[in-house]
């Protein structure tokens, strides 16, 4: 019997995806999308469909540029271990210690209807941060915090301003449960960025270019669209009537592919605030390094960013159980049932309970706009899939990619 390690990628199976992605273009729920797929470090397949700009007949290229919104994270999330790696701090340390004004935590009390119905809570670790048990939330969750923070939008969007400030505007809010408690999709990691910045004496941007990005190559990466790009960065659509973060109030429109940002009028073209939790733009090759790079334990070529036991670490389950297990249907860019969580991404635990075709151990995130990327250390595989519609919850697209590169494997 042929052991998994040794099953490779046909060619002739992953040809479908460029039928499965055509479809997509073709029934207007995508105006264009990319795919790169590398095998023991090899590229074995890349396929690109449709339009980055439908609106000027531009078509989605390899060197197209996109919004990643939430695969932002485990960069941030790297970035914590290679200080934690240097012995700058504890992963059990407070928030606190960094961020002053999350000294006197209160968290809402269970059942609350009302904001001011608080108790005294414990300052979040951050552990709890990385693992999105702070007791923090987002606007787009359903809940008594989400809605204050929708009514104060506290998003860290690229044109609100300084992590710092947006940060101490957070910490004014009580949790939405106790620390350590609960799991719920959160602004956390952008908090974590800040810690970065406090740890580090440089700004995000200024780290993540010289202590990431440049190491790996990932030249066309950053918290704004590269001098000189024009018109290779993307436009972003959404199905929604409304606002394509709003989740809350989501309502479909007649039209499948609204305009919602575009090259020459978008706010990431010149960006002020630094977000760790989803304000990276950056090309398919460039993050598919970056996942190379985790999938190879902490290296890419000459380059090591951190060690390989720092990596497996990240990419263990730092929860009990499962998400589902851990409370509140918060929005997430992953299914909860049979999915654990490491720091900066999921980890399949049970593909049975995922309901869609994995390894076990499989290490995962998406962004916002339907980006995807994925490794799986049992046939080394790296992914990365490249779209740009809001919300991410629009169509099955990351778990019908999976079962295509699975199908793919003999």
């Amino acid at each position: 019997m042929t052991s998994p390690i040794s099953r490779k990628l046909d060619t002739t199976r992953l040809g479908r995806i460029a039928e499965w992605m055509q479809r997509y273009v073709d029934q207007r729920k995508y105006a264009g999308s990319s795919v790169l797929i590398s095998q023991s470090g090899e590229e074995v397949y890349f396929h690109a469909a449709g339009l980055r700009s439908a609106e000027n007949g531009l078509p989605f290229q390899r060197d197209t540029i996109a919004r990643i919104y939430s695969m932002t994270k485990p960069i941030t999330s790297l970035a914590v271990m290679m200080l934690a790696e240097r012995g700058l701090f504890h992963l059990d340390a407070p928030v606190s210690q960094f961020i002053p004004s999350f000294s006197d935590m209160r968290a809402l009390v269970p059942g609350a209807e009302r904001i001011d119905q608080t108790e005294r809570a414990a300052v979040p670790t951050l552990h709890q941060l990385l693992t999105h048990t702070s007791g923090l939330s987002y606007p787009f969750n359903p809940g008594v915090l989400a809605r204050a923070m929708e009514e104060q939008d506290l998003l860290f969007k690229p044109d609100q301003g300084s992590l710092e400030d947006m940060c101490d505007q957070v910490a004014a809010l009580p949790l939405a449960f106790q620390p350590g408690t609960r799991w719920e999709y959160s602004v956390a990691i952008d908090i974590l960025g800040r810690v970065v910045e406090v740890v580090s004496g440089r700004s995000l941007a200024e780290f993540f270019a010289q202590e990431i990005f440049a190491p790996l190559g990932m030249t066309e990466t950053g918290f704004s669209v590269p001098i000189g790009a024009g018109d290779r960065f993307a436009s972003l659509y959404t199905p929604l009537a409304g606002d394509a973060m709003a989740l809350n109030a989501a309502k479909a429109g007649g039209e499948t592919l609204r305009l919602v940002d575009q090259a020459r009028h978008s706010p990431f073209e010149a960006a002020t605030m630094f977000s760790g939790g989803g304000g990276l733009v950056s090309t398919i090759d460039d993050y598919s390094r970056f996942a190379e790079m985790l999938r190879r334990g902490g290296e890419v070529g000459d380059q090591r960013l951190v060690g390989p036991a720092t990596i497996d670490f990240m990419m263990r389950n730092h929860l009990p159980g499962d998400i589902a297990a851990m409370g509140p249907q918060s929005f997430a860019e992953q299914p909860m049932e049979g999915m654990g969580f490491g720091l900066g991404g999921a980890v399949v635990l049970d593909p049975g309970r995922a309901r869609t075709p994995g390894s076990v151990g499989d290490f995962s995130w998406g962004g916002m706009a339907s980006t995807f990327f994925w490794l799986d250390r049992v046939h080394d595989i790296t992914v990365v899939f490249f779209t740009q519609l809001s919300p991410s919850s629009s169509y099955p697209s990351r778990s019908e990619l999976k079962a295509l590169i699975h199908g793919a494997l003999i």
